[in-house]
């Protein structure tokens, strides 16, 4: 059985990512823990469990309760589900603190990500991860990380001040799919909070697309060509309207490099969770 440890911010990380990568990872006999920076409970984006607050009337109060699109971009049933039995966990109930992280007592590092900047910038700027997710890379133990976890491994750096990914290929959330769910909500969603689905905004003077997820993550690498897509073409991987499942991985796109794997998104979820189990078992074989 291997210890995986995932680390979370204290709110607002995807429920998708965390829920669906635990209950594959639990059911395939590996021991699923968790840490936070404070050592207590995480809290779900709330928006991505109701989609209550996604549509454009969401900010008037009556009306919030009556979701349309926010019911379509929410977490899906199976990923609900999985949230409603990941509150009941022992483990996730007691997290533990990130200042007592040591690589030696996992096996296996898992990054979920998230996107609203209200809790997910503080994870994703934490000195001590940092510091976890480059010793766990060097180990050479497996790593997994989907959407905005991969920044968190981009932004670790090694002693010599490059990046833990620096070499590697990966994917992550792209500005294809990160554009496609801000334009949405800028025309037909929160247009009072338009930059939702942006962790990081462009400031004055860059370039569209330089705070993105996809941006941030090539700049870490040593070549642009490191970060891998789909291929061109293939709707039902590219369009994010498609979302895999424990049968159907159609839609998934997941990128494995020695003992890391990566994803881009919560449509790549129970894909990205079976690769990084798979990882774990037959690391545990050898």
């Amino acid at each position: 059985m291997s210890r995986v440890i995932v680390p979370l911010p204290a709110r607002d990380f995807d429920p998708t990512e965390v829920a669906i990568s635990w209950r594959r990872l639990q059911r395939d006999g590996h021991q699923v823990q968790f840490a936070t920076p404070d050592g207590q409970i995480a809290a779900a984006d709330p928006l991505m469990l109701s989609g209550v607050g996604l549509d454009l009337w969401g900010f008037v109060p009556l009306l919030r309760r009556l979701p349309l699109l926010g019911l379509l971009l929410r977490a899906n049933a199976a990923a609900r589900a999985a949230y409603q039995a990941l509150q009941d966990d022992p483990a996730f109930n007691a997290p533990l603190h990130y200042e007592a992280l040591q690589v030696a007592d996992h096996d296996g590092l898992l990054l979920p990500g998230g996107h609203w900047s209200r809790g997910m910038r503080a994870y994703l700027e934490d000195p001590r991860l940092h510091a976890f997710v480059a010793a766990f890379f060097d180990s050479g133990k497996p790593v997994g990380a989907i959407c905005h976890g991969v920044v968190l491994a981009a932004r670790a750096q090694r002693a010599d001040g490059r990046s833990v990914l620096y070499g590697r290929r990966t994917t992550a959330l792209t500005w294809s799919l990160e554009r496609s769910a801000w334009w949405l909500m800028r025309l037909l969603g929160r247009v009072w909070d338009a930059g939702y689905y942006r962790t990081y905004r462009e400031q004055r003077g860059e370039p569209a697309g330089y705070r993105s997820v996809q941006a941030e993550v090539t700049r870490a690498l040593a070549s642009p060509a490191d970060f891998i897509d789909a291929p061109p073409g293939d709707f039902r991987k590219r369009s994010g309207c498609f979302r895999d499942s424990d049968v159907d991985a159609r839609p998934a796109f997941v990128v494995i490099d020695g003992a890391y794997v990566s994803a881009r998104w919560p449509g790549d979820a129970h894909t990205f969770a079976a690769r990084f189990s798979q990882l774990l078992t037959r690391r545990q074989r050898r």
